[in-house]
């Protein structure tokens, strides 16, 4: 089955009309994205969008041989001309299936959200699905039986949870060749756009690429260990999480603990769990080398500079005398011990930790052993990781890839 990717934007197109953002702005040439819209063996056509056969004609097909053209969506705005010859467009009743004169058959998969969503068996046996955008399966599926789809489209980035059910469910496997459609101005075209889409296991084409489903196509594996530094309120915490929005199944390690009767810092907890994934088990602990030791789901840490102030305290290591005497030793076995579980894990593990070396100078002895400590810390942490990412205004600058 050979599908034609007419277009891979959000339904506006990108650049979006008449919006001023940065990313619109270089959206332009070959990052510049149609509506989403896919041509199945010259036959199917998902989702009908305005300049479909230039599209086509651009990509070096023709719509003549169009027998079906199936909606996933509501339209906003006019209605789309349909072009002259092809049948009218509509949409399947969900899971109602239809049986197209090419030998296609489609399902209609009930979604989560307004739209239908298309698993398409092609004549040869090959399966992929299409969902619309803003959409994810509303439930399993019914994978069970079935091997995984060969190609799946969808909005990775916008509801990157699509995935996750679709990979619980075994509907989406290791060698399912994951496309995101839908393209929106959240993220920047080129780099960013291809890293963001590989630490979810998919990738992005541009508009008019064809693709032979069943034909794996590789990603970048995501590194087993990350390192996400930051300064605050720098979105390093946002950025490792969503490396990881794309996973079944992760084990937060918050190293902050409670405070009694700390309101602000209960408002801080409160909003990092109300926006991680409902399928994400939260573990308090400071105890990191047992969870790294054992195996599991991958674990995020957040974050390192946290697990620092615990181990001082352990060690008390903010009196001078202390530190002098056994505090520093006792301070560097501790650091010692988690780096080497970090060097041997086998899981996949982000860790967030603070950059406070460029600050303003502590003034007090303790403050600055701190913060010395931490970047000692974050430096053989770093060592251990084969990605290295430094958080600035929001914005991830690659350290080491």
């Amino acid at each position: 089955m050979e599908l034609t990717l007419l277009g891979t934007g959000t339904p506006e197109g990108l650049p979006r009309p008449g919006c001023p953002c940065a990313a619109c702005a270089v959206s332009v040439g070959p990052r510049s994205r149609a509506a989403t819209s896919l041509l199945v063996d010259g036959a199917l056509l998902l989702d009908l969008t305005p300049g479909a056969v230039f599209a086509g004609a651009r990509a070096g097909h023709s719509l003549a041989g169009v027998r079906q053209v199936l909606l996933t969506h509501p339209h906003d705005g006019p209605p789309v001309e349909l072009p002259p010859g092809l049948p009218a467009a509509g949409r399947v009743p969900d899971g109602r299936e239809l049986a197209v004169i090419s030998g296609h058959r489609v399902r209609a998969v009930p979604m989560d959200a307004p739209g239908t969503g298309y698993e398409v068996t092609g004549p040869d046996g090959s399966r992929l699905l299409y969902l619309p955008p803003g959409g994810a399966p509303a439930g399993t599926n019914g994978a069970a039986g079935q091997r995984p789809y060969d190609t799946v489209l969808a909005d990775v980035l916008g509801r990157p949870e699509a995935l996750v059910r679709l990979r619980a469910s075994g509907a989406a496997g290791p060698t399912t060749d994951v496309i995101a459609v839908h393209l929106d101005h959240d993220t920047p075209p080129g780099r960013e756009l291809e890293r963001r889409c590989a630490a979810a296991g998919a990738r992005a084409v541009p508009d008019g690429t064809t693709v032979t489903v069943g034909e794996y196509h590789a990603v970048p594996d995501l590194p087993r260990r990350t390192l996400v530094l930051g300064g605050a309120r720098s979105g390093k915490s946002f950025e490792a999480e969503r490396r990881l929005a794309g996973f079944p199944e992760v084990v937060y390690v918050a190293t902050g603990g409670t405070r009694d009767g700390d309101a602000e810092w209960a408002a801080r907890i409160g909003l990092h769990r109300d926006r991680r994934p409902g399928s994400w088990r939260t573990v308090e602990t400071c105890e990191l080398v047992p969870l790294l030791v054992e195996g599991g789901p991958p674990l995020l840490i957040d974050c390192l500079a946290l697990w620092l102030t615990d181990a001082m305290d352990r060690a008390g290591a903010w009196d001078d005398a202390v530190w002098a005497g056994r505090g520093q030793k006792e301070l560097r076995e501790r650091v010692a011990e988690l780096v080497a579980a970090v060097r041997a894990t086998r899981r996949t593990v982000v860790a967030v930790s603070n950059e406070v070396g460029s600050g303003v100078v502590p003034a007090t002895a303790s403050g600055r052993r701190f913060r010395d400590e931490l970047g000692r810390l974050n430096s053989l942490v770093a060592a251990e990781c084969e990605h290295v990412l430094m958080v600035v205004a929001g914005q991830a600058v690659v350290l080491k890839d």
